[in-house]
């Protein structure tokens, strides 16, 4: 009797622990972003890694606007944040982003829905290369809002985004 509770036991674990740990499919290019911290779907040990086209995958979304580093308007687009968020079963209350210099912002989740942001992968319908702050850059909709023209919020656009931490 005590042997068959034991293995009940073991296969109820087995079945939560399977039902909880859900996984997102291996990148099959290179990947482009990581994202940690405290999130429920990943793709290797407590990491989710994306590539491009599993982040076109993605909802996604257009913003135009004018940003202080393009001086003129531009038409972003690439996955929503709320949809990177979701797609990982974020579960914390801000994200540091890191760019590829580790330069590091903190974002509250609130912003990202609030203000309906994209982790934009093209600029003008091209794909943003290193160079030109790709692969990834936080955009917010700056002009539609006047509040979203501050140094804070500028300071929380990271471009060149290798590193997602969900705190």
């Amino acid at each position: 009797m005590m042997l068959r509770r034991t293995f009940l036991a073991f296969c109820g674990a087995l079945a939560f622990t399977s039902a909880s740990a859900a996984s997102l499919p291996e990148p099959s290019g290179p990947v482009v972003l990581e994202v940690t911290g405290k999130i429920g779907v990943t793709n290797g040990p407590g990491v989710a890694r994306f590539d491009q086209a599993m982040l076109e995958g993605l909802q996604s979304g257009i913003i135009r606007t004018s940003t202080p580093w393009h001086g003129r308007v531009v038409e972003f687009q690439g996955p929503y944040g709320a949809a990177l968020l979701k797609a990982v079963e974020a579960r914390g209350s801000s994200l540091v982003l890191t760019a590829l210099n580790d330069y590091s912002a903190e974002v509250p989740v609130s912003d990202i829905t609030r203000y309906n942001v994209i982790f934009a992968m093209k600029a003008d319908n091209q794909y943003m290369r290193v160079r030109d702050r790709g692969p990834l850059m936080l955009i917010y909709p700056f002009d539609s809002q006047p509040e979203l023209k501050s140094e804070v919020i500028h300071n929380r656009s990271v471009w060149q985004i290798k590193r997602i931490e969900i705190r």
